[in-house]
Order: C-alpha cells, then sequence, then structure tokens
C-alpha cells in the first residue's frame, strides 16, 4: 500500500471523513478498539499519540520513505496522521497497528489495513518499519499476525497489496508471506516527479488458510 488516502494536512484531512463507510455500518469489537497482537519477539497494538516521536525518526528516513507516499515530515504531522488513523478504525474502513519489539513500547514501524469496498471483503494492506529493524525477523514475526487478522476478523475475502517494481525488498517481503503477483500497474505510482510501475500482489481466505500453518501462525494470537 504504497499510496494511502490519508493527507497530512490539517484542512484536508476533515474532507476525509466523507470517504467513511456510512454509519449504519454494524460495529463490532474491532472498531472500538484494535486488539493487541503477539508473535515470537514482537506485539502489535494500536497506535497512540505518543508513538509520533519514534515513528517520525523511524519512517521519514530516505531509505524507508522511497518508495511510499511521502509521510509526515513533523511529530505533531504524525500526531494528526495517528488521531485519523483511530477515527478512520472507528469508522470501519481502516486499521493500523504499531509494531513494537517485545519488551520494549516504542513503535517501531506500522502495518496499515483498508477497505476497497463498503463491507471490508477486499482489502489493501501495507507497511513501512524503522531500517535498523531490516533483516532482523521483525517483518516475518509480525506480517502474518496481520494478515491473519484480515481474514480472521476482518472477514474479508481478498487482500491486495502494490510494490514499486524497484522496491525488490517490499516484493520479496511480499513473496514470503504468500502473496500472488497478478500484474503490472503502468505509471500506477507517481514519486519525485516520476511515475513508477507497480505489481499487484493478491492473497486469498482460503489460500492463506492453508498456508498459514507452514507460516506456524495461531489463529486468534492475541494478548487480548
Amino acid at each position: 500500500m504504497e499510496q494511502m488516502p490519508y493527507q497530512d494536512d490539517p484542512q484536508a484531512a476533515l474532507s476525509l471523513r466523507a470517504s467513511t463507510p456510512p454509519s449504519t455500518v454494524v460495529r463490532t469489537d474491532w472498531q472500538q478498539g484494535l486488539p493487541t497482537l503477539g508473535g515470537q519477539q514482537v506485539v502489535l497494538r494500536e497506535l497512540r499519540a505518543s508513538d509520533a516521536a519514534s515513528l517520525c525518526a523511524l519512517l521519514t528516513t530516505e531509505e524507508v520513505a522511497r518508495f511510499i507516499s511521502p509521510p509526515p515530515t513533523t511529530v505533531e504531522g504524525f500526531e494528526r496522521f495517528i488521531a485519523w488513523t483511530l477515527r478512520q478504525r472507528a469508522a470501519g474502513a481502516y486499521a493500523c497497528f504499531a509494531v513494537t519489539v517485545k519488551g520494549f513500547d516504542t513503535a517501531i514501524g506500522i502495518f496499515q489495513v483498508r477497505a476497497l469496498d463498503a463491507d471490508f471483503r477486499t482489502a489493501e494492506w501495507g507497511f513501512a518499519l524503522g531500517s535498523p529493524f531490516w533483516g532482523t525477523g521483525v517483518y516475518q514475526d509480525a506480517a502474518p499476525l496481520v494478515v491473519d487478522f484480515v481474514f480472521e476478523t476482518l472477514g474479508a475475502h481478498r487482500l491486495e497489496a502494490r510494490s514499486a517494481v524497484q522496491n525488490g525488498r517490499g516484493n520479496g517481503a511480499l513473496l514470503k508471506v504468500g502473496a500472488t503477483p497478478e500484474c503490472v500497474l503502468r505509471q500506477s505510482f507517481q514519486k519525485d516527479g516520476a511515475y513508477l510501475d507497480q505489481v499487484l500482489y493478491a492473497i486469498l481466505a482460503d489460500d492463506w488458510r492453508a498456508l498459514r500453518t507452514h507460516l506456524r501462525v495461531t489463529p486468534g494470537t492475541q494478548i487480548h
């Protein structure tokens, strides 16, 4: 999910509320607050305003921001982003987990999921981790927890992701969790004045349930 609907503009952010599902959507437990998910070395939890400083430090570096929509550039911008995620979650349109390492409560990255239709049957996901945690196993531990949440809690049938063709690390990460490359979307992502081709990936619910035993994912691994 290299391009997200969030805009770091206090005035523009107000208009995004109109894009959320209507208020008649039936509320579920996750809309009241995201569950906390535990892996072997990570804990995924709802974002808090206090996460703004660490996310600003870790996700605004050149190597992390290279293939994603420009993140907020200030701590205050991340605070606005976090407040936006909570509104979108309550509306049933979006979920965003903070990634932390067990024993430490500092947010080192995020996983985002948004609905592509009114009932969340088709969803799109994306992730960003601070570069000091690349290659440490954090992604491999966290990603299956998020995918399982999408299918077993949100009830999605199809989970999509887009990754720039040049983003070797991002493409490799999606392949590791069982995503299938379906096509190339030509010049579908604008970054720094250039249009980039993206690979469209998808995971289907039935395929995931067949695969997750090999990835050692326990359904509903939740701390609360």
